[in-house]
């Protein structure tokens, strides 16, 4: 097995405490376990659990994926939640508060809409509860968890607000996103952060977007045919896959911000996974650099053949 540290670049966390908003599976996952390798105390929420699954009907829970946080060598505390439902996240807020007595550092993940939005099909075509419910899921859930949790962040200076989406503001910007509802919800999210940023610099804080690039989540690898150990068998039928990167990958972005003492100096801005490896120096779990959105504009979108030499 690969390993989930990388000590050359790990920052020291120890003592920080964090919560990562959806953090059952994927970024969000690997998020919270990168966290755990630099030593933070991360709360990681989300639907499932053993006794409950979410609409996704898929396995991974957050139980696990706290005790992965454990093994890496940070303390994972798993607390079900549904961020559609404010008095859970207030209650969430309420046992960190009375826990810890603040928050460092706050991941928004939530998500949940991937079954939810059909490619390419016009407003009027796409199913309508869909839309809506991609609507709450990806925009509403990250108004709740700010409203309640923002307040233990700014009690002190020096607090971190990340808003995880798909897409940096510049590719966004000049690009159609997949569907009406889902471009919706990934530039609503690349706002909030924008607007967060301006709501939490009074108080010594600092708010960005966060993207992951082509994310070899587990549902990504289920739908492909493959695991992590053999993702680019998948490259025969999905070539660009080539420049896809793990789950931990963006997790050693999250952990590089929070271990930055200037990170004031993103305060509202835009980021992506890769820019952040070639600023801090961290690299994937196979010790490359993907830079997916640059290989998309250059290679993806200019209909070139994948080829992933110069962008890993």
């Amino acid at each position: 097995m690969e390993p989930v540290t990388d000590t050359s670049t790990t920052p020291d966390l120890r003592g920080k405490i964090a919560l990562v908003a959806g953090a059952t599976r994927g970024a969000g996952r690997g998020i919270a376990v990168q966290l755990g390798a630099a030593g933070a105390t991360v709360y990681v929420t989300g639907r499932t659990t053993p006794g409950h699954r979410s609409e996704y009907d898929r396995p991974e829970t957050i139980e696990e994926a706290a005790e992965l946080v454990t093994a890496a060598g940070g303390t994972g505390i798993a607390v079900p939640t549904d961020h559609l439902v404010p008095e859970q996240v207030r209650a969430l807020a309420e046992r960190v508060d009375a826990e810890q007595g603040r928050l460092d550092v706050l991941v928004n993940n939530v998500w949940g809409g991937e079954r939810l939005f059909a490619f390419d099909k016009p407003v009027w075509e796409h199913d309508l509860d869909d839309g809506l419910r991609l609507l709450r899921l990806g925009v509403e859930t990250h108004a709740i968890t700010s409203h309640f949790l923002l307040p233990l962040l700014v009690r002190r200076p020096g607090g971190l607000v990340i808003e995880m989406t798909d897409g940096t503001a510049a590719y966004n910007a000049a690009n159609y996103r997949n569907s009406y509802f889902y471009d919706l919800v990934k530039n609503s999210v690349l706002r909030m952060a924008f607007v967060l940023a301006h709501e939490v610099e009074p108080h010594g804080g600092t708010a960005v977007a966060l993207t992951p690039g082509w994310l070899r989540s587990e549902m990504m690898l289920e739908a492909f045919g493959v695991t992590e150990e053999n993702w680019r068998d998948a490259l025969a039928t999905v070539p660009h896959f080539c420049i896809s990167e793990s789950p931990a990958y963006v997790g050693r972005a999250v952990a590089a911000l929070a271990g930055d003492a200037d990170v004031a100096r993103w305060n509202g801005r835009s980021l992506d996974s890769g820019r952040l490896a070639r600023e801090y120096g961290f690299t994937d779990l196979d010790g490359s650099r993907p830079d997916c959105w640059r290989y998309l504009v250059e290679v993806t979108d200019a209909g070139k053949p994948a080829d992933a030499t110069g962008y890993r």
